[in-house]
């Protein structure tokens, strides 16, 4: 009977994994047939799922229309740099919280996350007057400044979750063994960290490559990443959905592959410390 009921749990909750995960796909699904249809079939009620007329136009246009190498080379940067920056400056301030701490240390914390809370349009027109007066607008290193410092407390956070998992024992060891701070940083600490870090340079790199308000508010053309280039397709004469899916096809295709491949990194990460 416990093997039965056993069983029947898995089956069940199996199914129900694969319900729920197809659930939450589907979207990006239909989004991908969409891409394939015209914009005839793509307003067509009710909707074709599979037996449509295939057709790779709306991809041409769309090449033809925008140049889809210069946006995702403009994410790839700006995600990117943005993330790496954010990681330098989290480390070392992640590592001083999480084994020198003060008194001050959990209100900093606190402070940090609580910056996340604000609305980024409450601190747009500052943001772009101060771009305006800098040259920073419509530029690649303008749009890497802001998405760090919007990504940072994130990464600080997440990192100082996973150096607090990390015996203090080990780094106490490699002390006595004369190593300084910048080595044990280097030699110890991050080798240890490799699953955390991981996962926070992905997760991080989504955020920043997935980032929408200030793409559009701070870029034109020049530094526009692909966010813009999505946004291009609605117009005033309308939306016109299988160009618009053709082009979110091709913004999300890059991330979506990489996520594939670094799952299991992502997973490994995400639950490191979780189980004893």
């Amino acid at each position: 009977m416990a093997r039965m009921a056993t069983t029947r749990h898995v089956v069940v909750s199996t199914i129900g994994a694969w319900f729920f995960g197809f659930l939450i796909f589907f979207p990006i699904l239909w989004m991908v047939l969409t891409s394939f249809k015209t914009e005839l079939e793509a307003f067509a009620i009710p909707p074709s799922f599979l037996f449509f007329h295939w057709t790779t136009e709306n991809y041409a246009t769309v090449q033809e229309r925008s140049d889809y190498l210069l946006h995702a080379t403009n994410s790839i940067i700006i995600a990117g740099g943005s993330t790496l920056i954010a990681l330098l400056i989290a480390i070392p301030a992640a590592w001083s919280m999480a084994f020198s701490p003060t008194k001050r240390t959990k209100d900093i914390l606190l402070w940090m996350l609580s910056t996340k809370m604000m609305p980024p349009v409450g601190v747009l027109v500052p943001i772009y007057l101060i771009y305006k007066t800098f040259g920073l607008l419509d530029s690649r290193i303008g749009l890497v400044f802001i998405l760090c410092l919007g990504n940072l407390p994130i990464v600080i956070w997440m990192l100082f979750t996973y150096f607090k998992e990390i015996p203090r024992d080990i780094l106490e060891a490699a002390r006595m063994d004369g190593a300084t701070i910048g080595r044990e940083l280097v030699y110890v600490l991050t080798p240890m960290a490799i699953p955390g870090l991981a996962s926070t340079l992905l997760l991080n790199l989504i955020l920043a490559w997935n980032e929408a308000f200030w793409t559009l508010n701070l870029s034109t053309s020049n530094a526009a990443p692909l966010t813009t280039f999505i946004a291009s397709y609605s117009s005033p004469e309308g939306l016109f959905w299988a160009k618009l899916s053709a082009a979110s096809t091709l913004a999300i295709a890059p991330i979506l592959v990489l996520g594939w491949f670094s799952q299991k990194q992502l997973v490994r990460g995400l639950t490191f410390g979780a189980v004893k």
